[in-house]
């Protein structure tokens, strides 16, 4: 039974700042997350990180997600003392969820924030995940978790909901609020509660589902659905680039039918498409079913940043060149457009393929944090005006830096060279152009 005060329901004490909500995990969800909810409710923003919670205090928004002023102007109390989280009693845990080396699930960051959150849960609490997991990992894993180290009983003094993040980073479209937001409980009364809580930052309304586990099947679901149909596309790229057949033109046909999905080929990294599907496999594969089509999918998918270094290193020898003695810019290494985020990158796939050659390419990457570079992946960003005298540039990331340059601009990155590779991964370029281009060796995917 979830405490009141008087008449008062959580939520109704939250709205009226008799209590706060936290959020545990300030990445780019929680971060959005608690800018948002700080609109209208008392939040702790917790994370262990302490650099992050000073970079937030000072004003910085590192992820984009909802830019600087509004870091500044928000009353979220930012704070790495776990201790804190005791003034709360709603919290949201939005910390990730990664894969291993094996690509099974990784649980240790969200047992450990079960295990600082179980350490400071007070009685009346509600706890909702939206970290990304397999169905029944709230319920299995960190339930117990949370009891042993408060000594409370789930669904007796505190209770628990999941409701999965559905923030696409660098979207500037689909935003935290205008996405309909998965929502589910323990029971109906925490249900009902987390609902309330939620409408208030969600414009879009909130969808109740009936249990904990269908909502976290809801998320991989929706995740494994898109990276397959994606991986599709890569299947035809794969097979049209040995027919001399370009893949975007055959899909720009296909998409004038009313029914086509619109989706096309492209390096399938980042923390959710790329590693939510190895959560759904790995439960059902302790559940004695083998994935058919999705670890299928998934294969292709991770096999696409070699295709695409390969293709450039074909080009540049049919051109002749010698690889290992080239002068190659990768344009681009976040694992998505308009974003600093480099988790999970499939560009890096790129990268150690091209060294497996003996080449030492370039990274340009305008939007990461060139110390995050360093730290994730031991390489050191050169700025934009350092790119000169290519010989083979890769564009594998849309930035808007680099669609901007245009065609004029992207070749001039090559100075006065008179043999050129360029190898287009997202086809930002016109193709009959580049295809007319003196002494251009033009690669799409």
């Amino acid at each position: 039974m979830i405490e009141r005060d008087g008449n008062m329901s959580l939520y109704e004490r939250l709205k009226a700042g008799h209590e706060k909500l936290s959020v545990l995990g300030l990445g780019y969800v929680g971060m959005p997350l608690a800018v948002a909810f700080a609109k209208k409710l008392k939040v702790i923003g917790f994370d262990l990180n302490r650099d992050k919670i000073e970079i937030y205090r000072s004003g910085k928004d590192p992820t984009n997600e909802v830019g600087d002023k509004a870091v500044r102007e928000t009353s979220v109390r930012f704070t790495d003392e776990e201790r804190e989280l005791r003034e709360a009693r709603f919290h949201i845990v939005a910390v990730p969820t990664p894969v291993y080396v094996d690509k099974t699930p990784d649980l240790s960051p969200v047992e450990g924030a079960s295990r600082i959150l179980g350490r400071n849960l007070m009685r009346g609490s509600i706890v909702v995940y939206e970290s990304t997991v397999y169905p029944g990992v709230t319920e299995e894993i960190c339930v117990p978790i949370l009891e042993k180290e408060s000594g409370l009983k789930c669904g007796k003094d505190f209770k628990v909901g999941y409701s999965p993040e559905r923030i696409n980073p660098g979207d500037q479209v689909h935003r935290l609020e205008n996405i309909r937001k998965i929502v589910s409980g323990i029971d109906e009364e925490s249900l009902e509660e987390i609902r309330n809580v939620y409408d208030l930052v969600i414009e879009a309304g909130t969808f109740p589902v009936s249990t904990i586990k269908t909502a976290e099947a809801v998320k991989v679901a929706e995740n494994s659905q898109r990276d397959i149909n994606i991986a599709f596309m890569n299947e035809l790229a794969l097979v049209f680039d040995r027919m001399g057949i370009d893949t975007n033109e055959v899909v720009d046909g296909m998409n004038t039918k009313w029914n086509a999905l619109g989706f096309r080929p492209g390096l399938v990294g980042g923390h959710c498409i790329g590693v939510d599907p190895y959560y759904f496999t790995y439960e059902a594969e302790v559940l004695g079913y083998h994935s058919q089509i999705i670890l299928a999918g998934r294969k292709i998918n991770d096999d696409m940043g070699t295709f695409v270094a390969d293709a450039a290193i074909k080009k540049m020898v049919l051109a002749g060149m010698t690889p290992r003695n080239t002068n190659t810019v990768i344009l681009g290494f976040t694992f998505k457009e308009n974003c600093p985020d480099l988790r999970n990158s499939k560009v890096k796939d790129i990268y150690d393929r091209l060294k497996e050659y003996g080449i030492e390419p370039k990274v340009c990457e305008p939007q990461a944090d060139p110390a995050e570079c360093q730290a994730f992946y031991g390489i050191t960003p050169i700025k934009m005006e350092e790119v000169q005298n290519a010989d083979c540039v890769i564009i594998a990331v849309a930035h808007k830096e680099f669609t901007s340059l245009g065609a004029e601009g992207i070749l001039r990155l090559f100075g006065n060279k008179r043999e050129k590779v360029l190898v287009d991964v997202k086809g930002i370029l016109p193709l009959k152009e580049m295809n007319k281009t003196e002494h251009l060796s033009y690669w799409r995917l």
